[in-house]
């Protein structure tokens, strides 16, 4: 599976980060948002480079758009939700195309679970409407499209149109719900 000492190591590594960026997120949520705002006019670039953080751990980077929305108002809020949504669905991207060159995919992709092996993954209809499935519809999308190695192109194209639908339903449903509170 490994093909160097090297690469294990780091392989280990990166599951250690992982797991203390997880522990320390789901026990401390409110660190991200406290984060943002200490941040000063660097804020938006440390909102944008949380997005990718995110794609690393099965928390929702929702909030956060939401965050955003409330800082910096809808059309700031948009354009630094799609910047780190679309670096987010690249590292995710990545995820799966190391896995996918780590395990012999190509080989057992009929073995998945759940017939996911057999997903038409670099479908067009799929690489939209199956990141609308709430949840880790989007995760789920973006990680077998890099062990599909779907061309980047489709890819991107198909994940930044998501992204701005998604964008602007949080930062605009988000911002419309804060005011019928108020």
């Amino acid at each position: 599976m490994f093909k160097t000492h090297s690469n294990r190591i780091s392989t280990i590594i990166g599951i250690i980060i992982f797991i203390v960026i997880i522990y320390l997120l789901a026990k401390h949520p409110h660190v991200v948002t406290d984060i943002i705002l200490k941040s000063g006019p660097l804020a938006p670039i440390v909102a944008i480079g949380i997005y990718p953080l995110l794609a690393l751990t099965p928390i929702p980077a929702d909030p956060v758009t939401v965050i955003i929305a409330t800082i910096y108002g809808p059309i700031t809020g948009i354009f630094i939700a799609l910047t780190g949504m679309t670096m987010a669905v690249m590292v995710e991207y990545l995820i799966g195309a190391k896995i996918s060159d780590g395990l012999k995919f190509e080989k057992d992709k009929e073995k998945i679970p759940f017939g996911l092996g057999k997903l038409p993954i670099e479908s067009i209809p799929v690489l939209l409407f199956g990141r609308m499935i709430p949840g880790y519809g989007s995760k789920i999308v973006s990680i077998l499209a890099g062990m599909h190695k779907v061309p980047m192109r489709r890819y991107l194209w198909t994940s930044i149109v998501m992204n701005l639908s998604g964008a602007l339903f949080l930062i605009l449903g988000g911002l419309g719900l804060i005011e019928l509170i108020k």
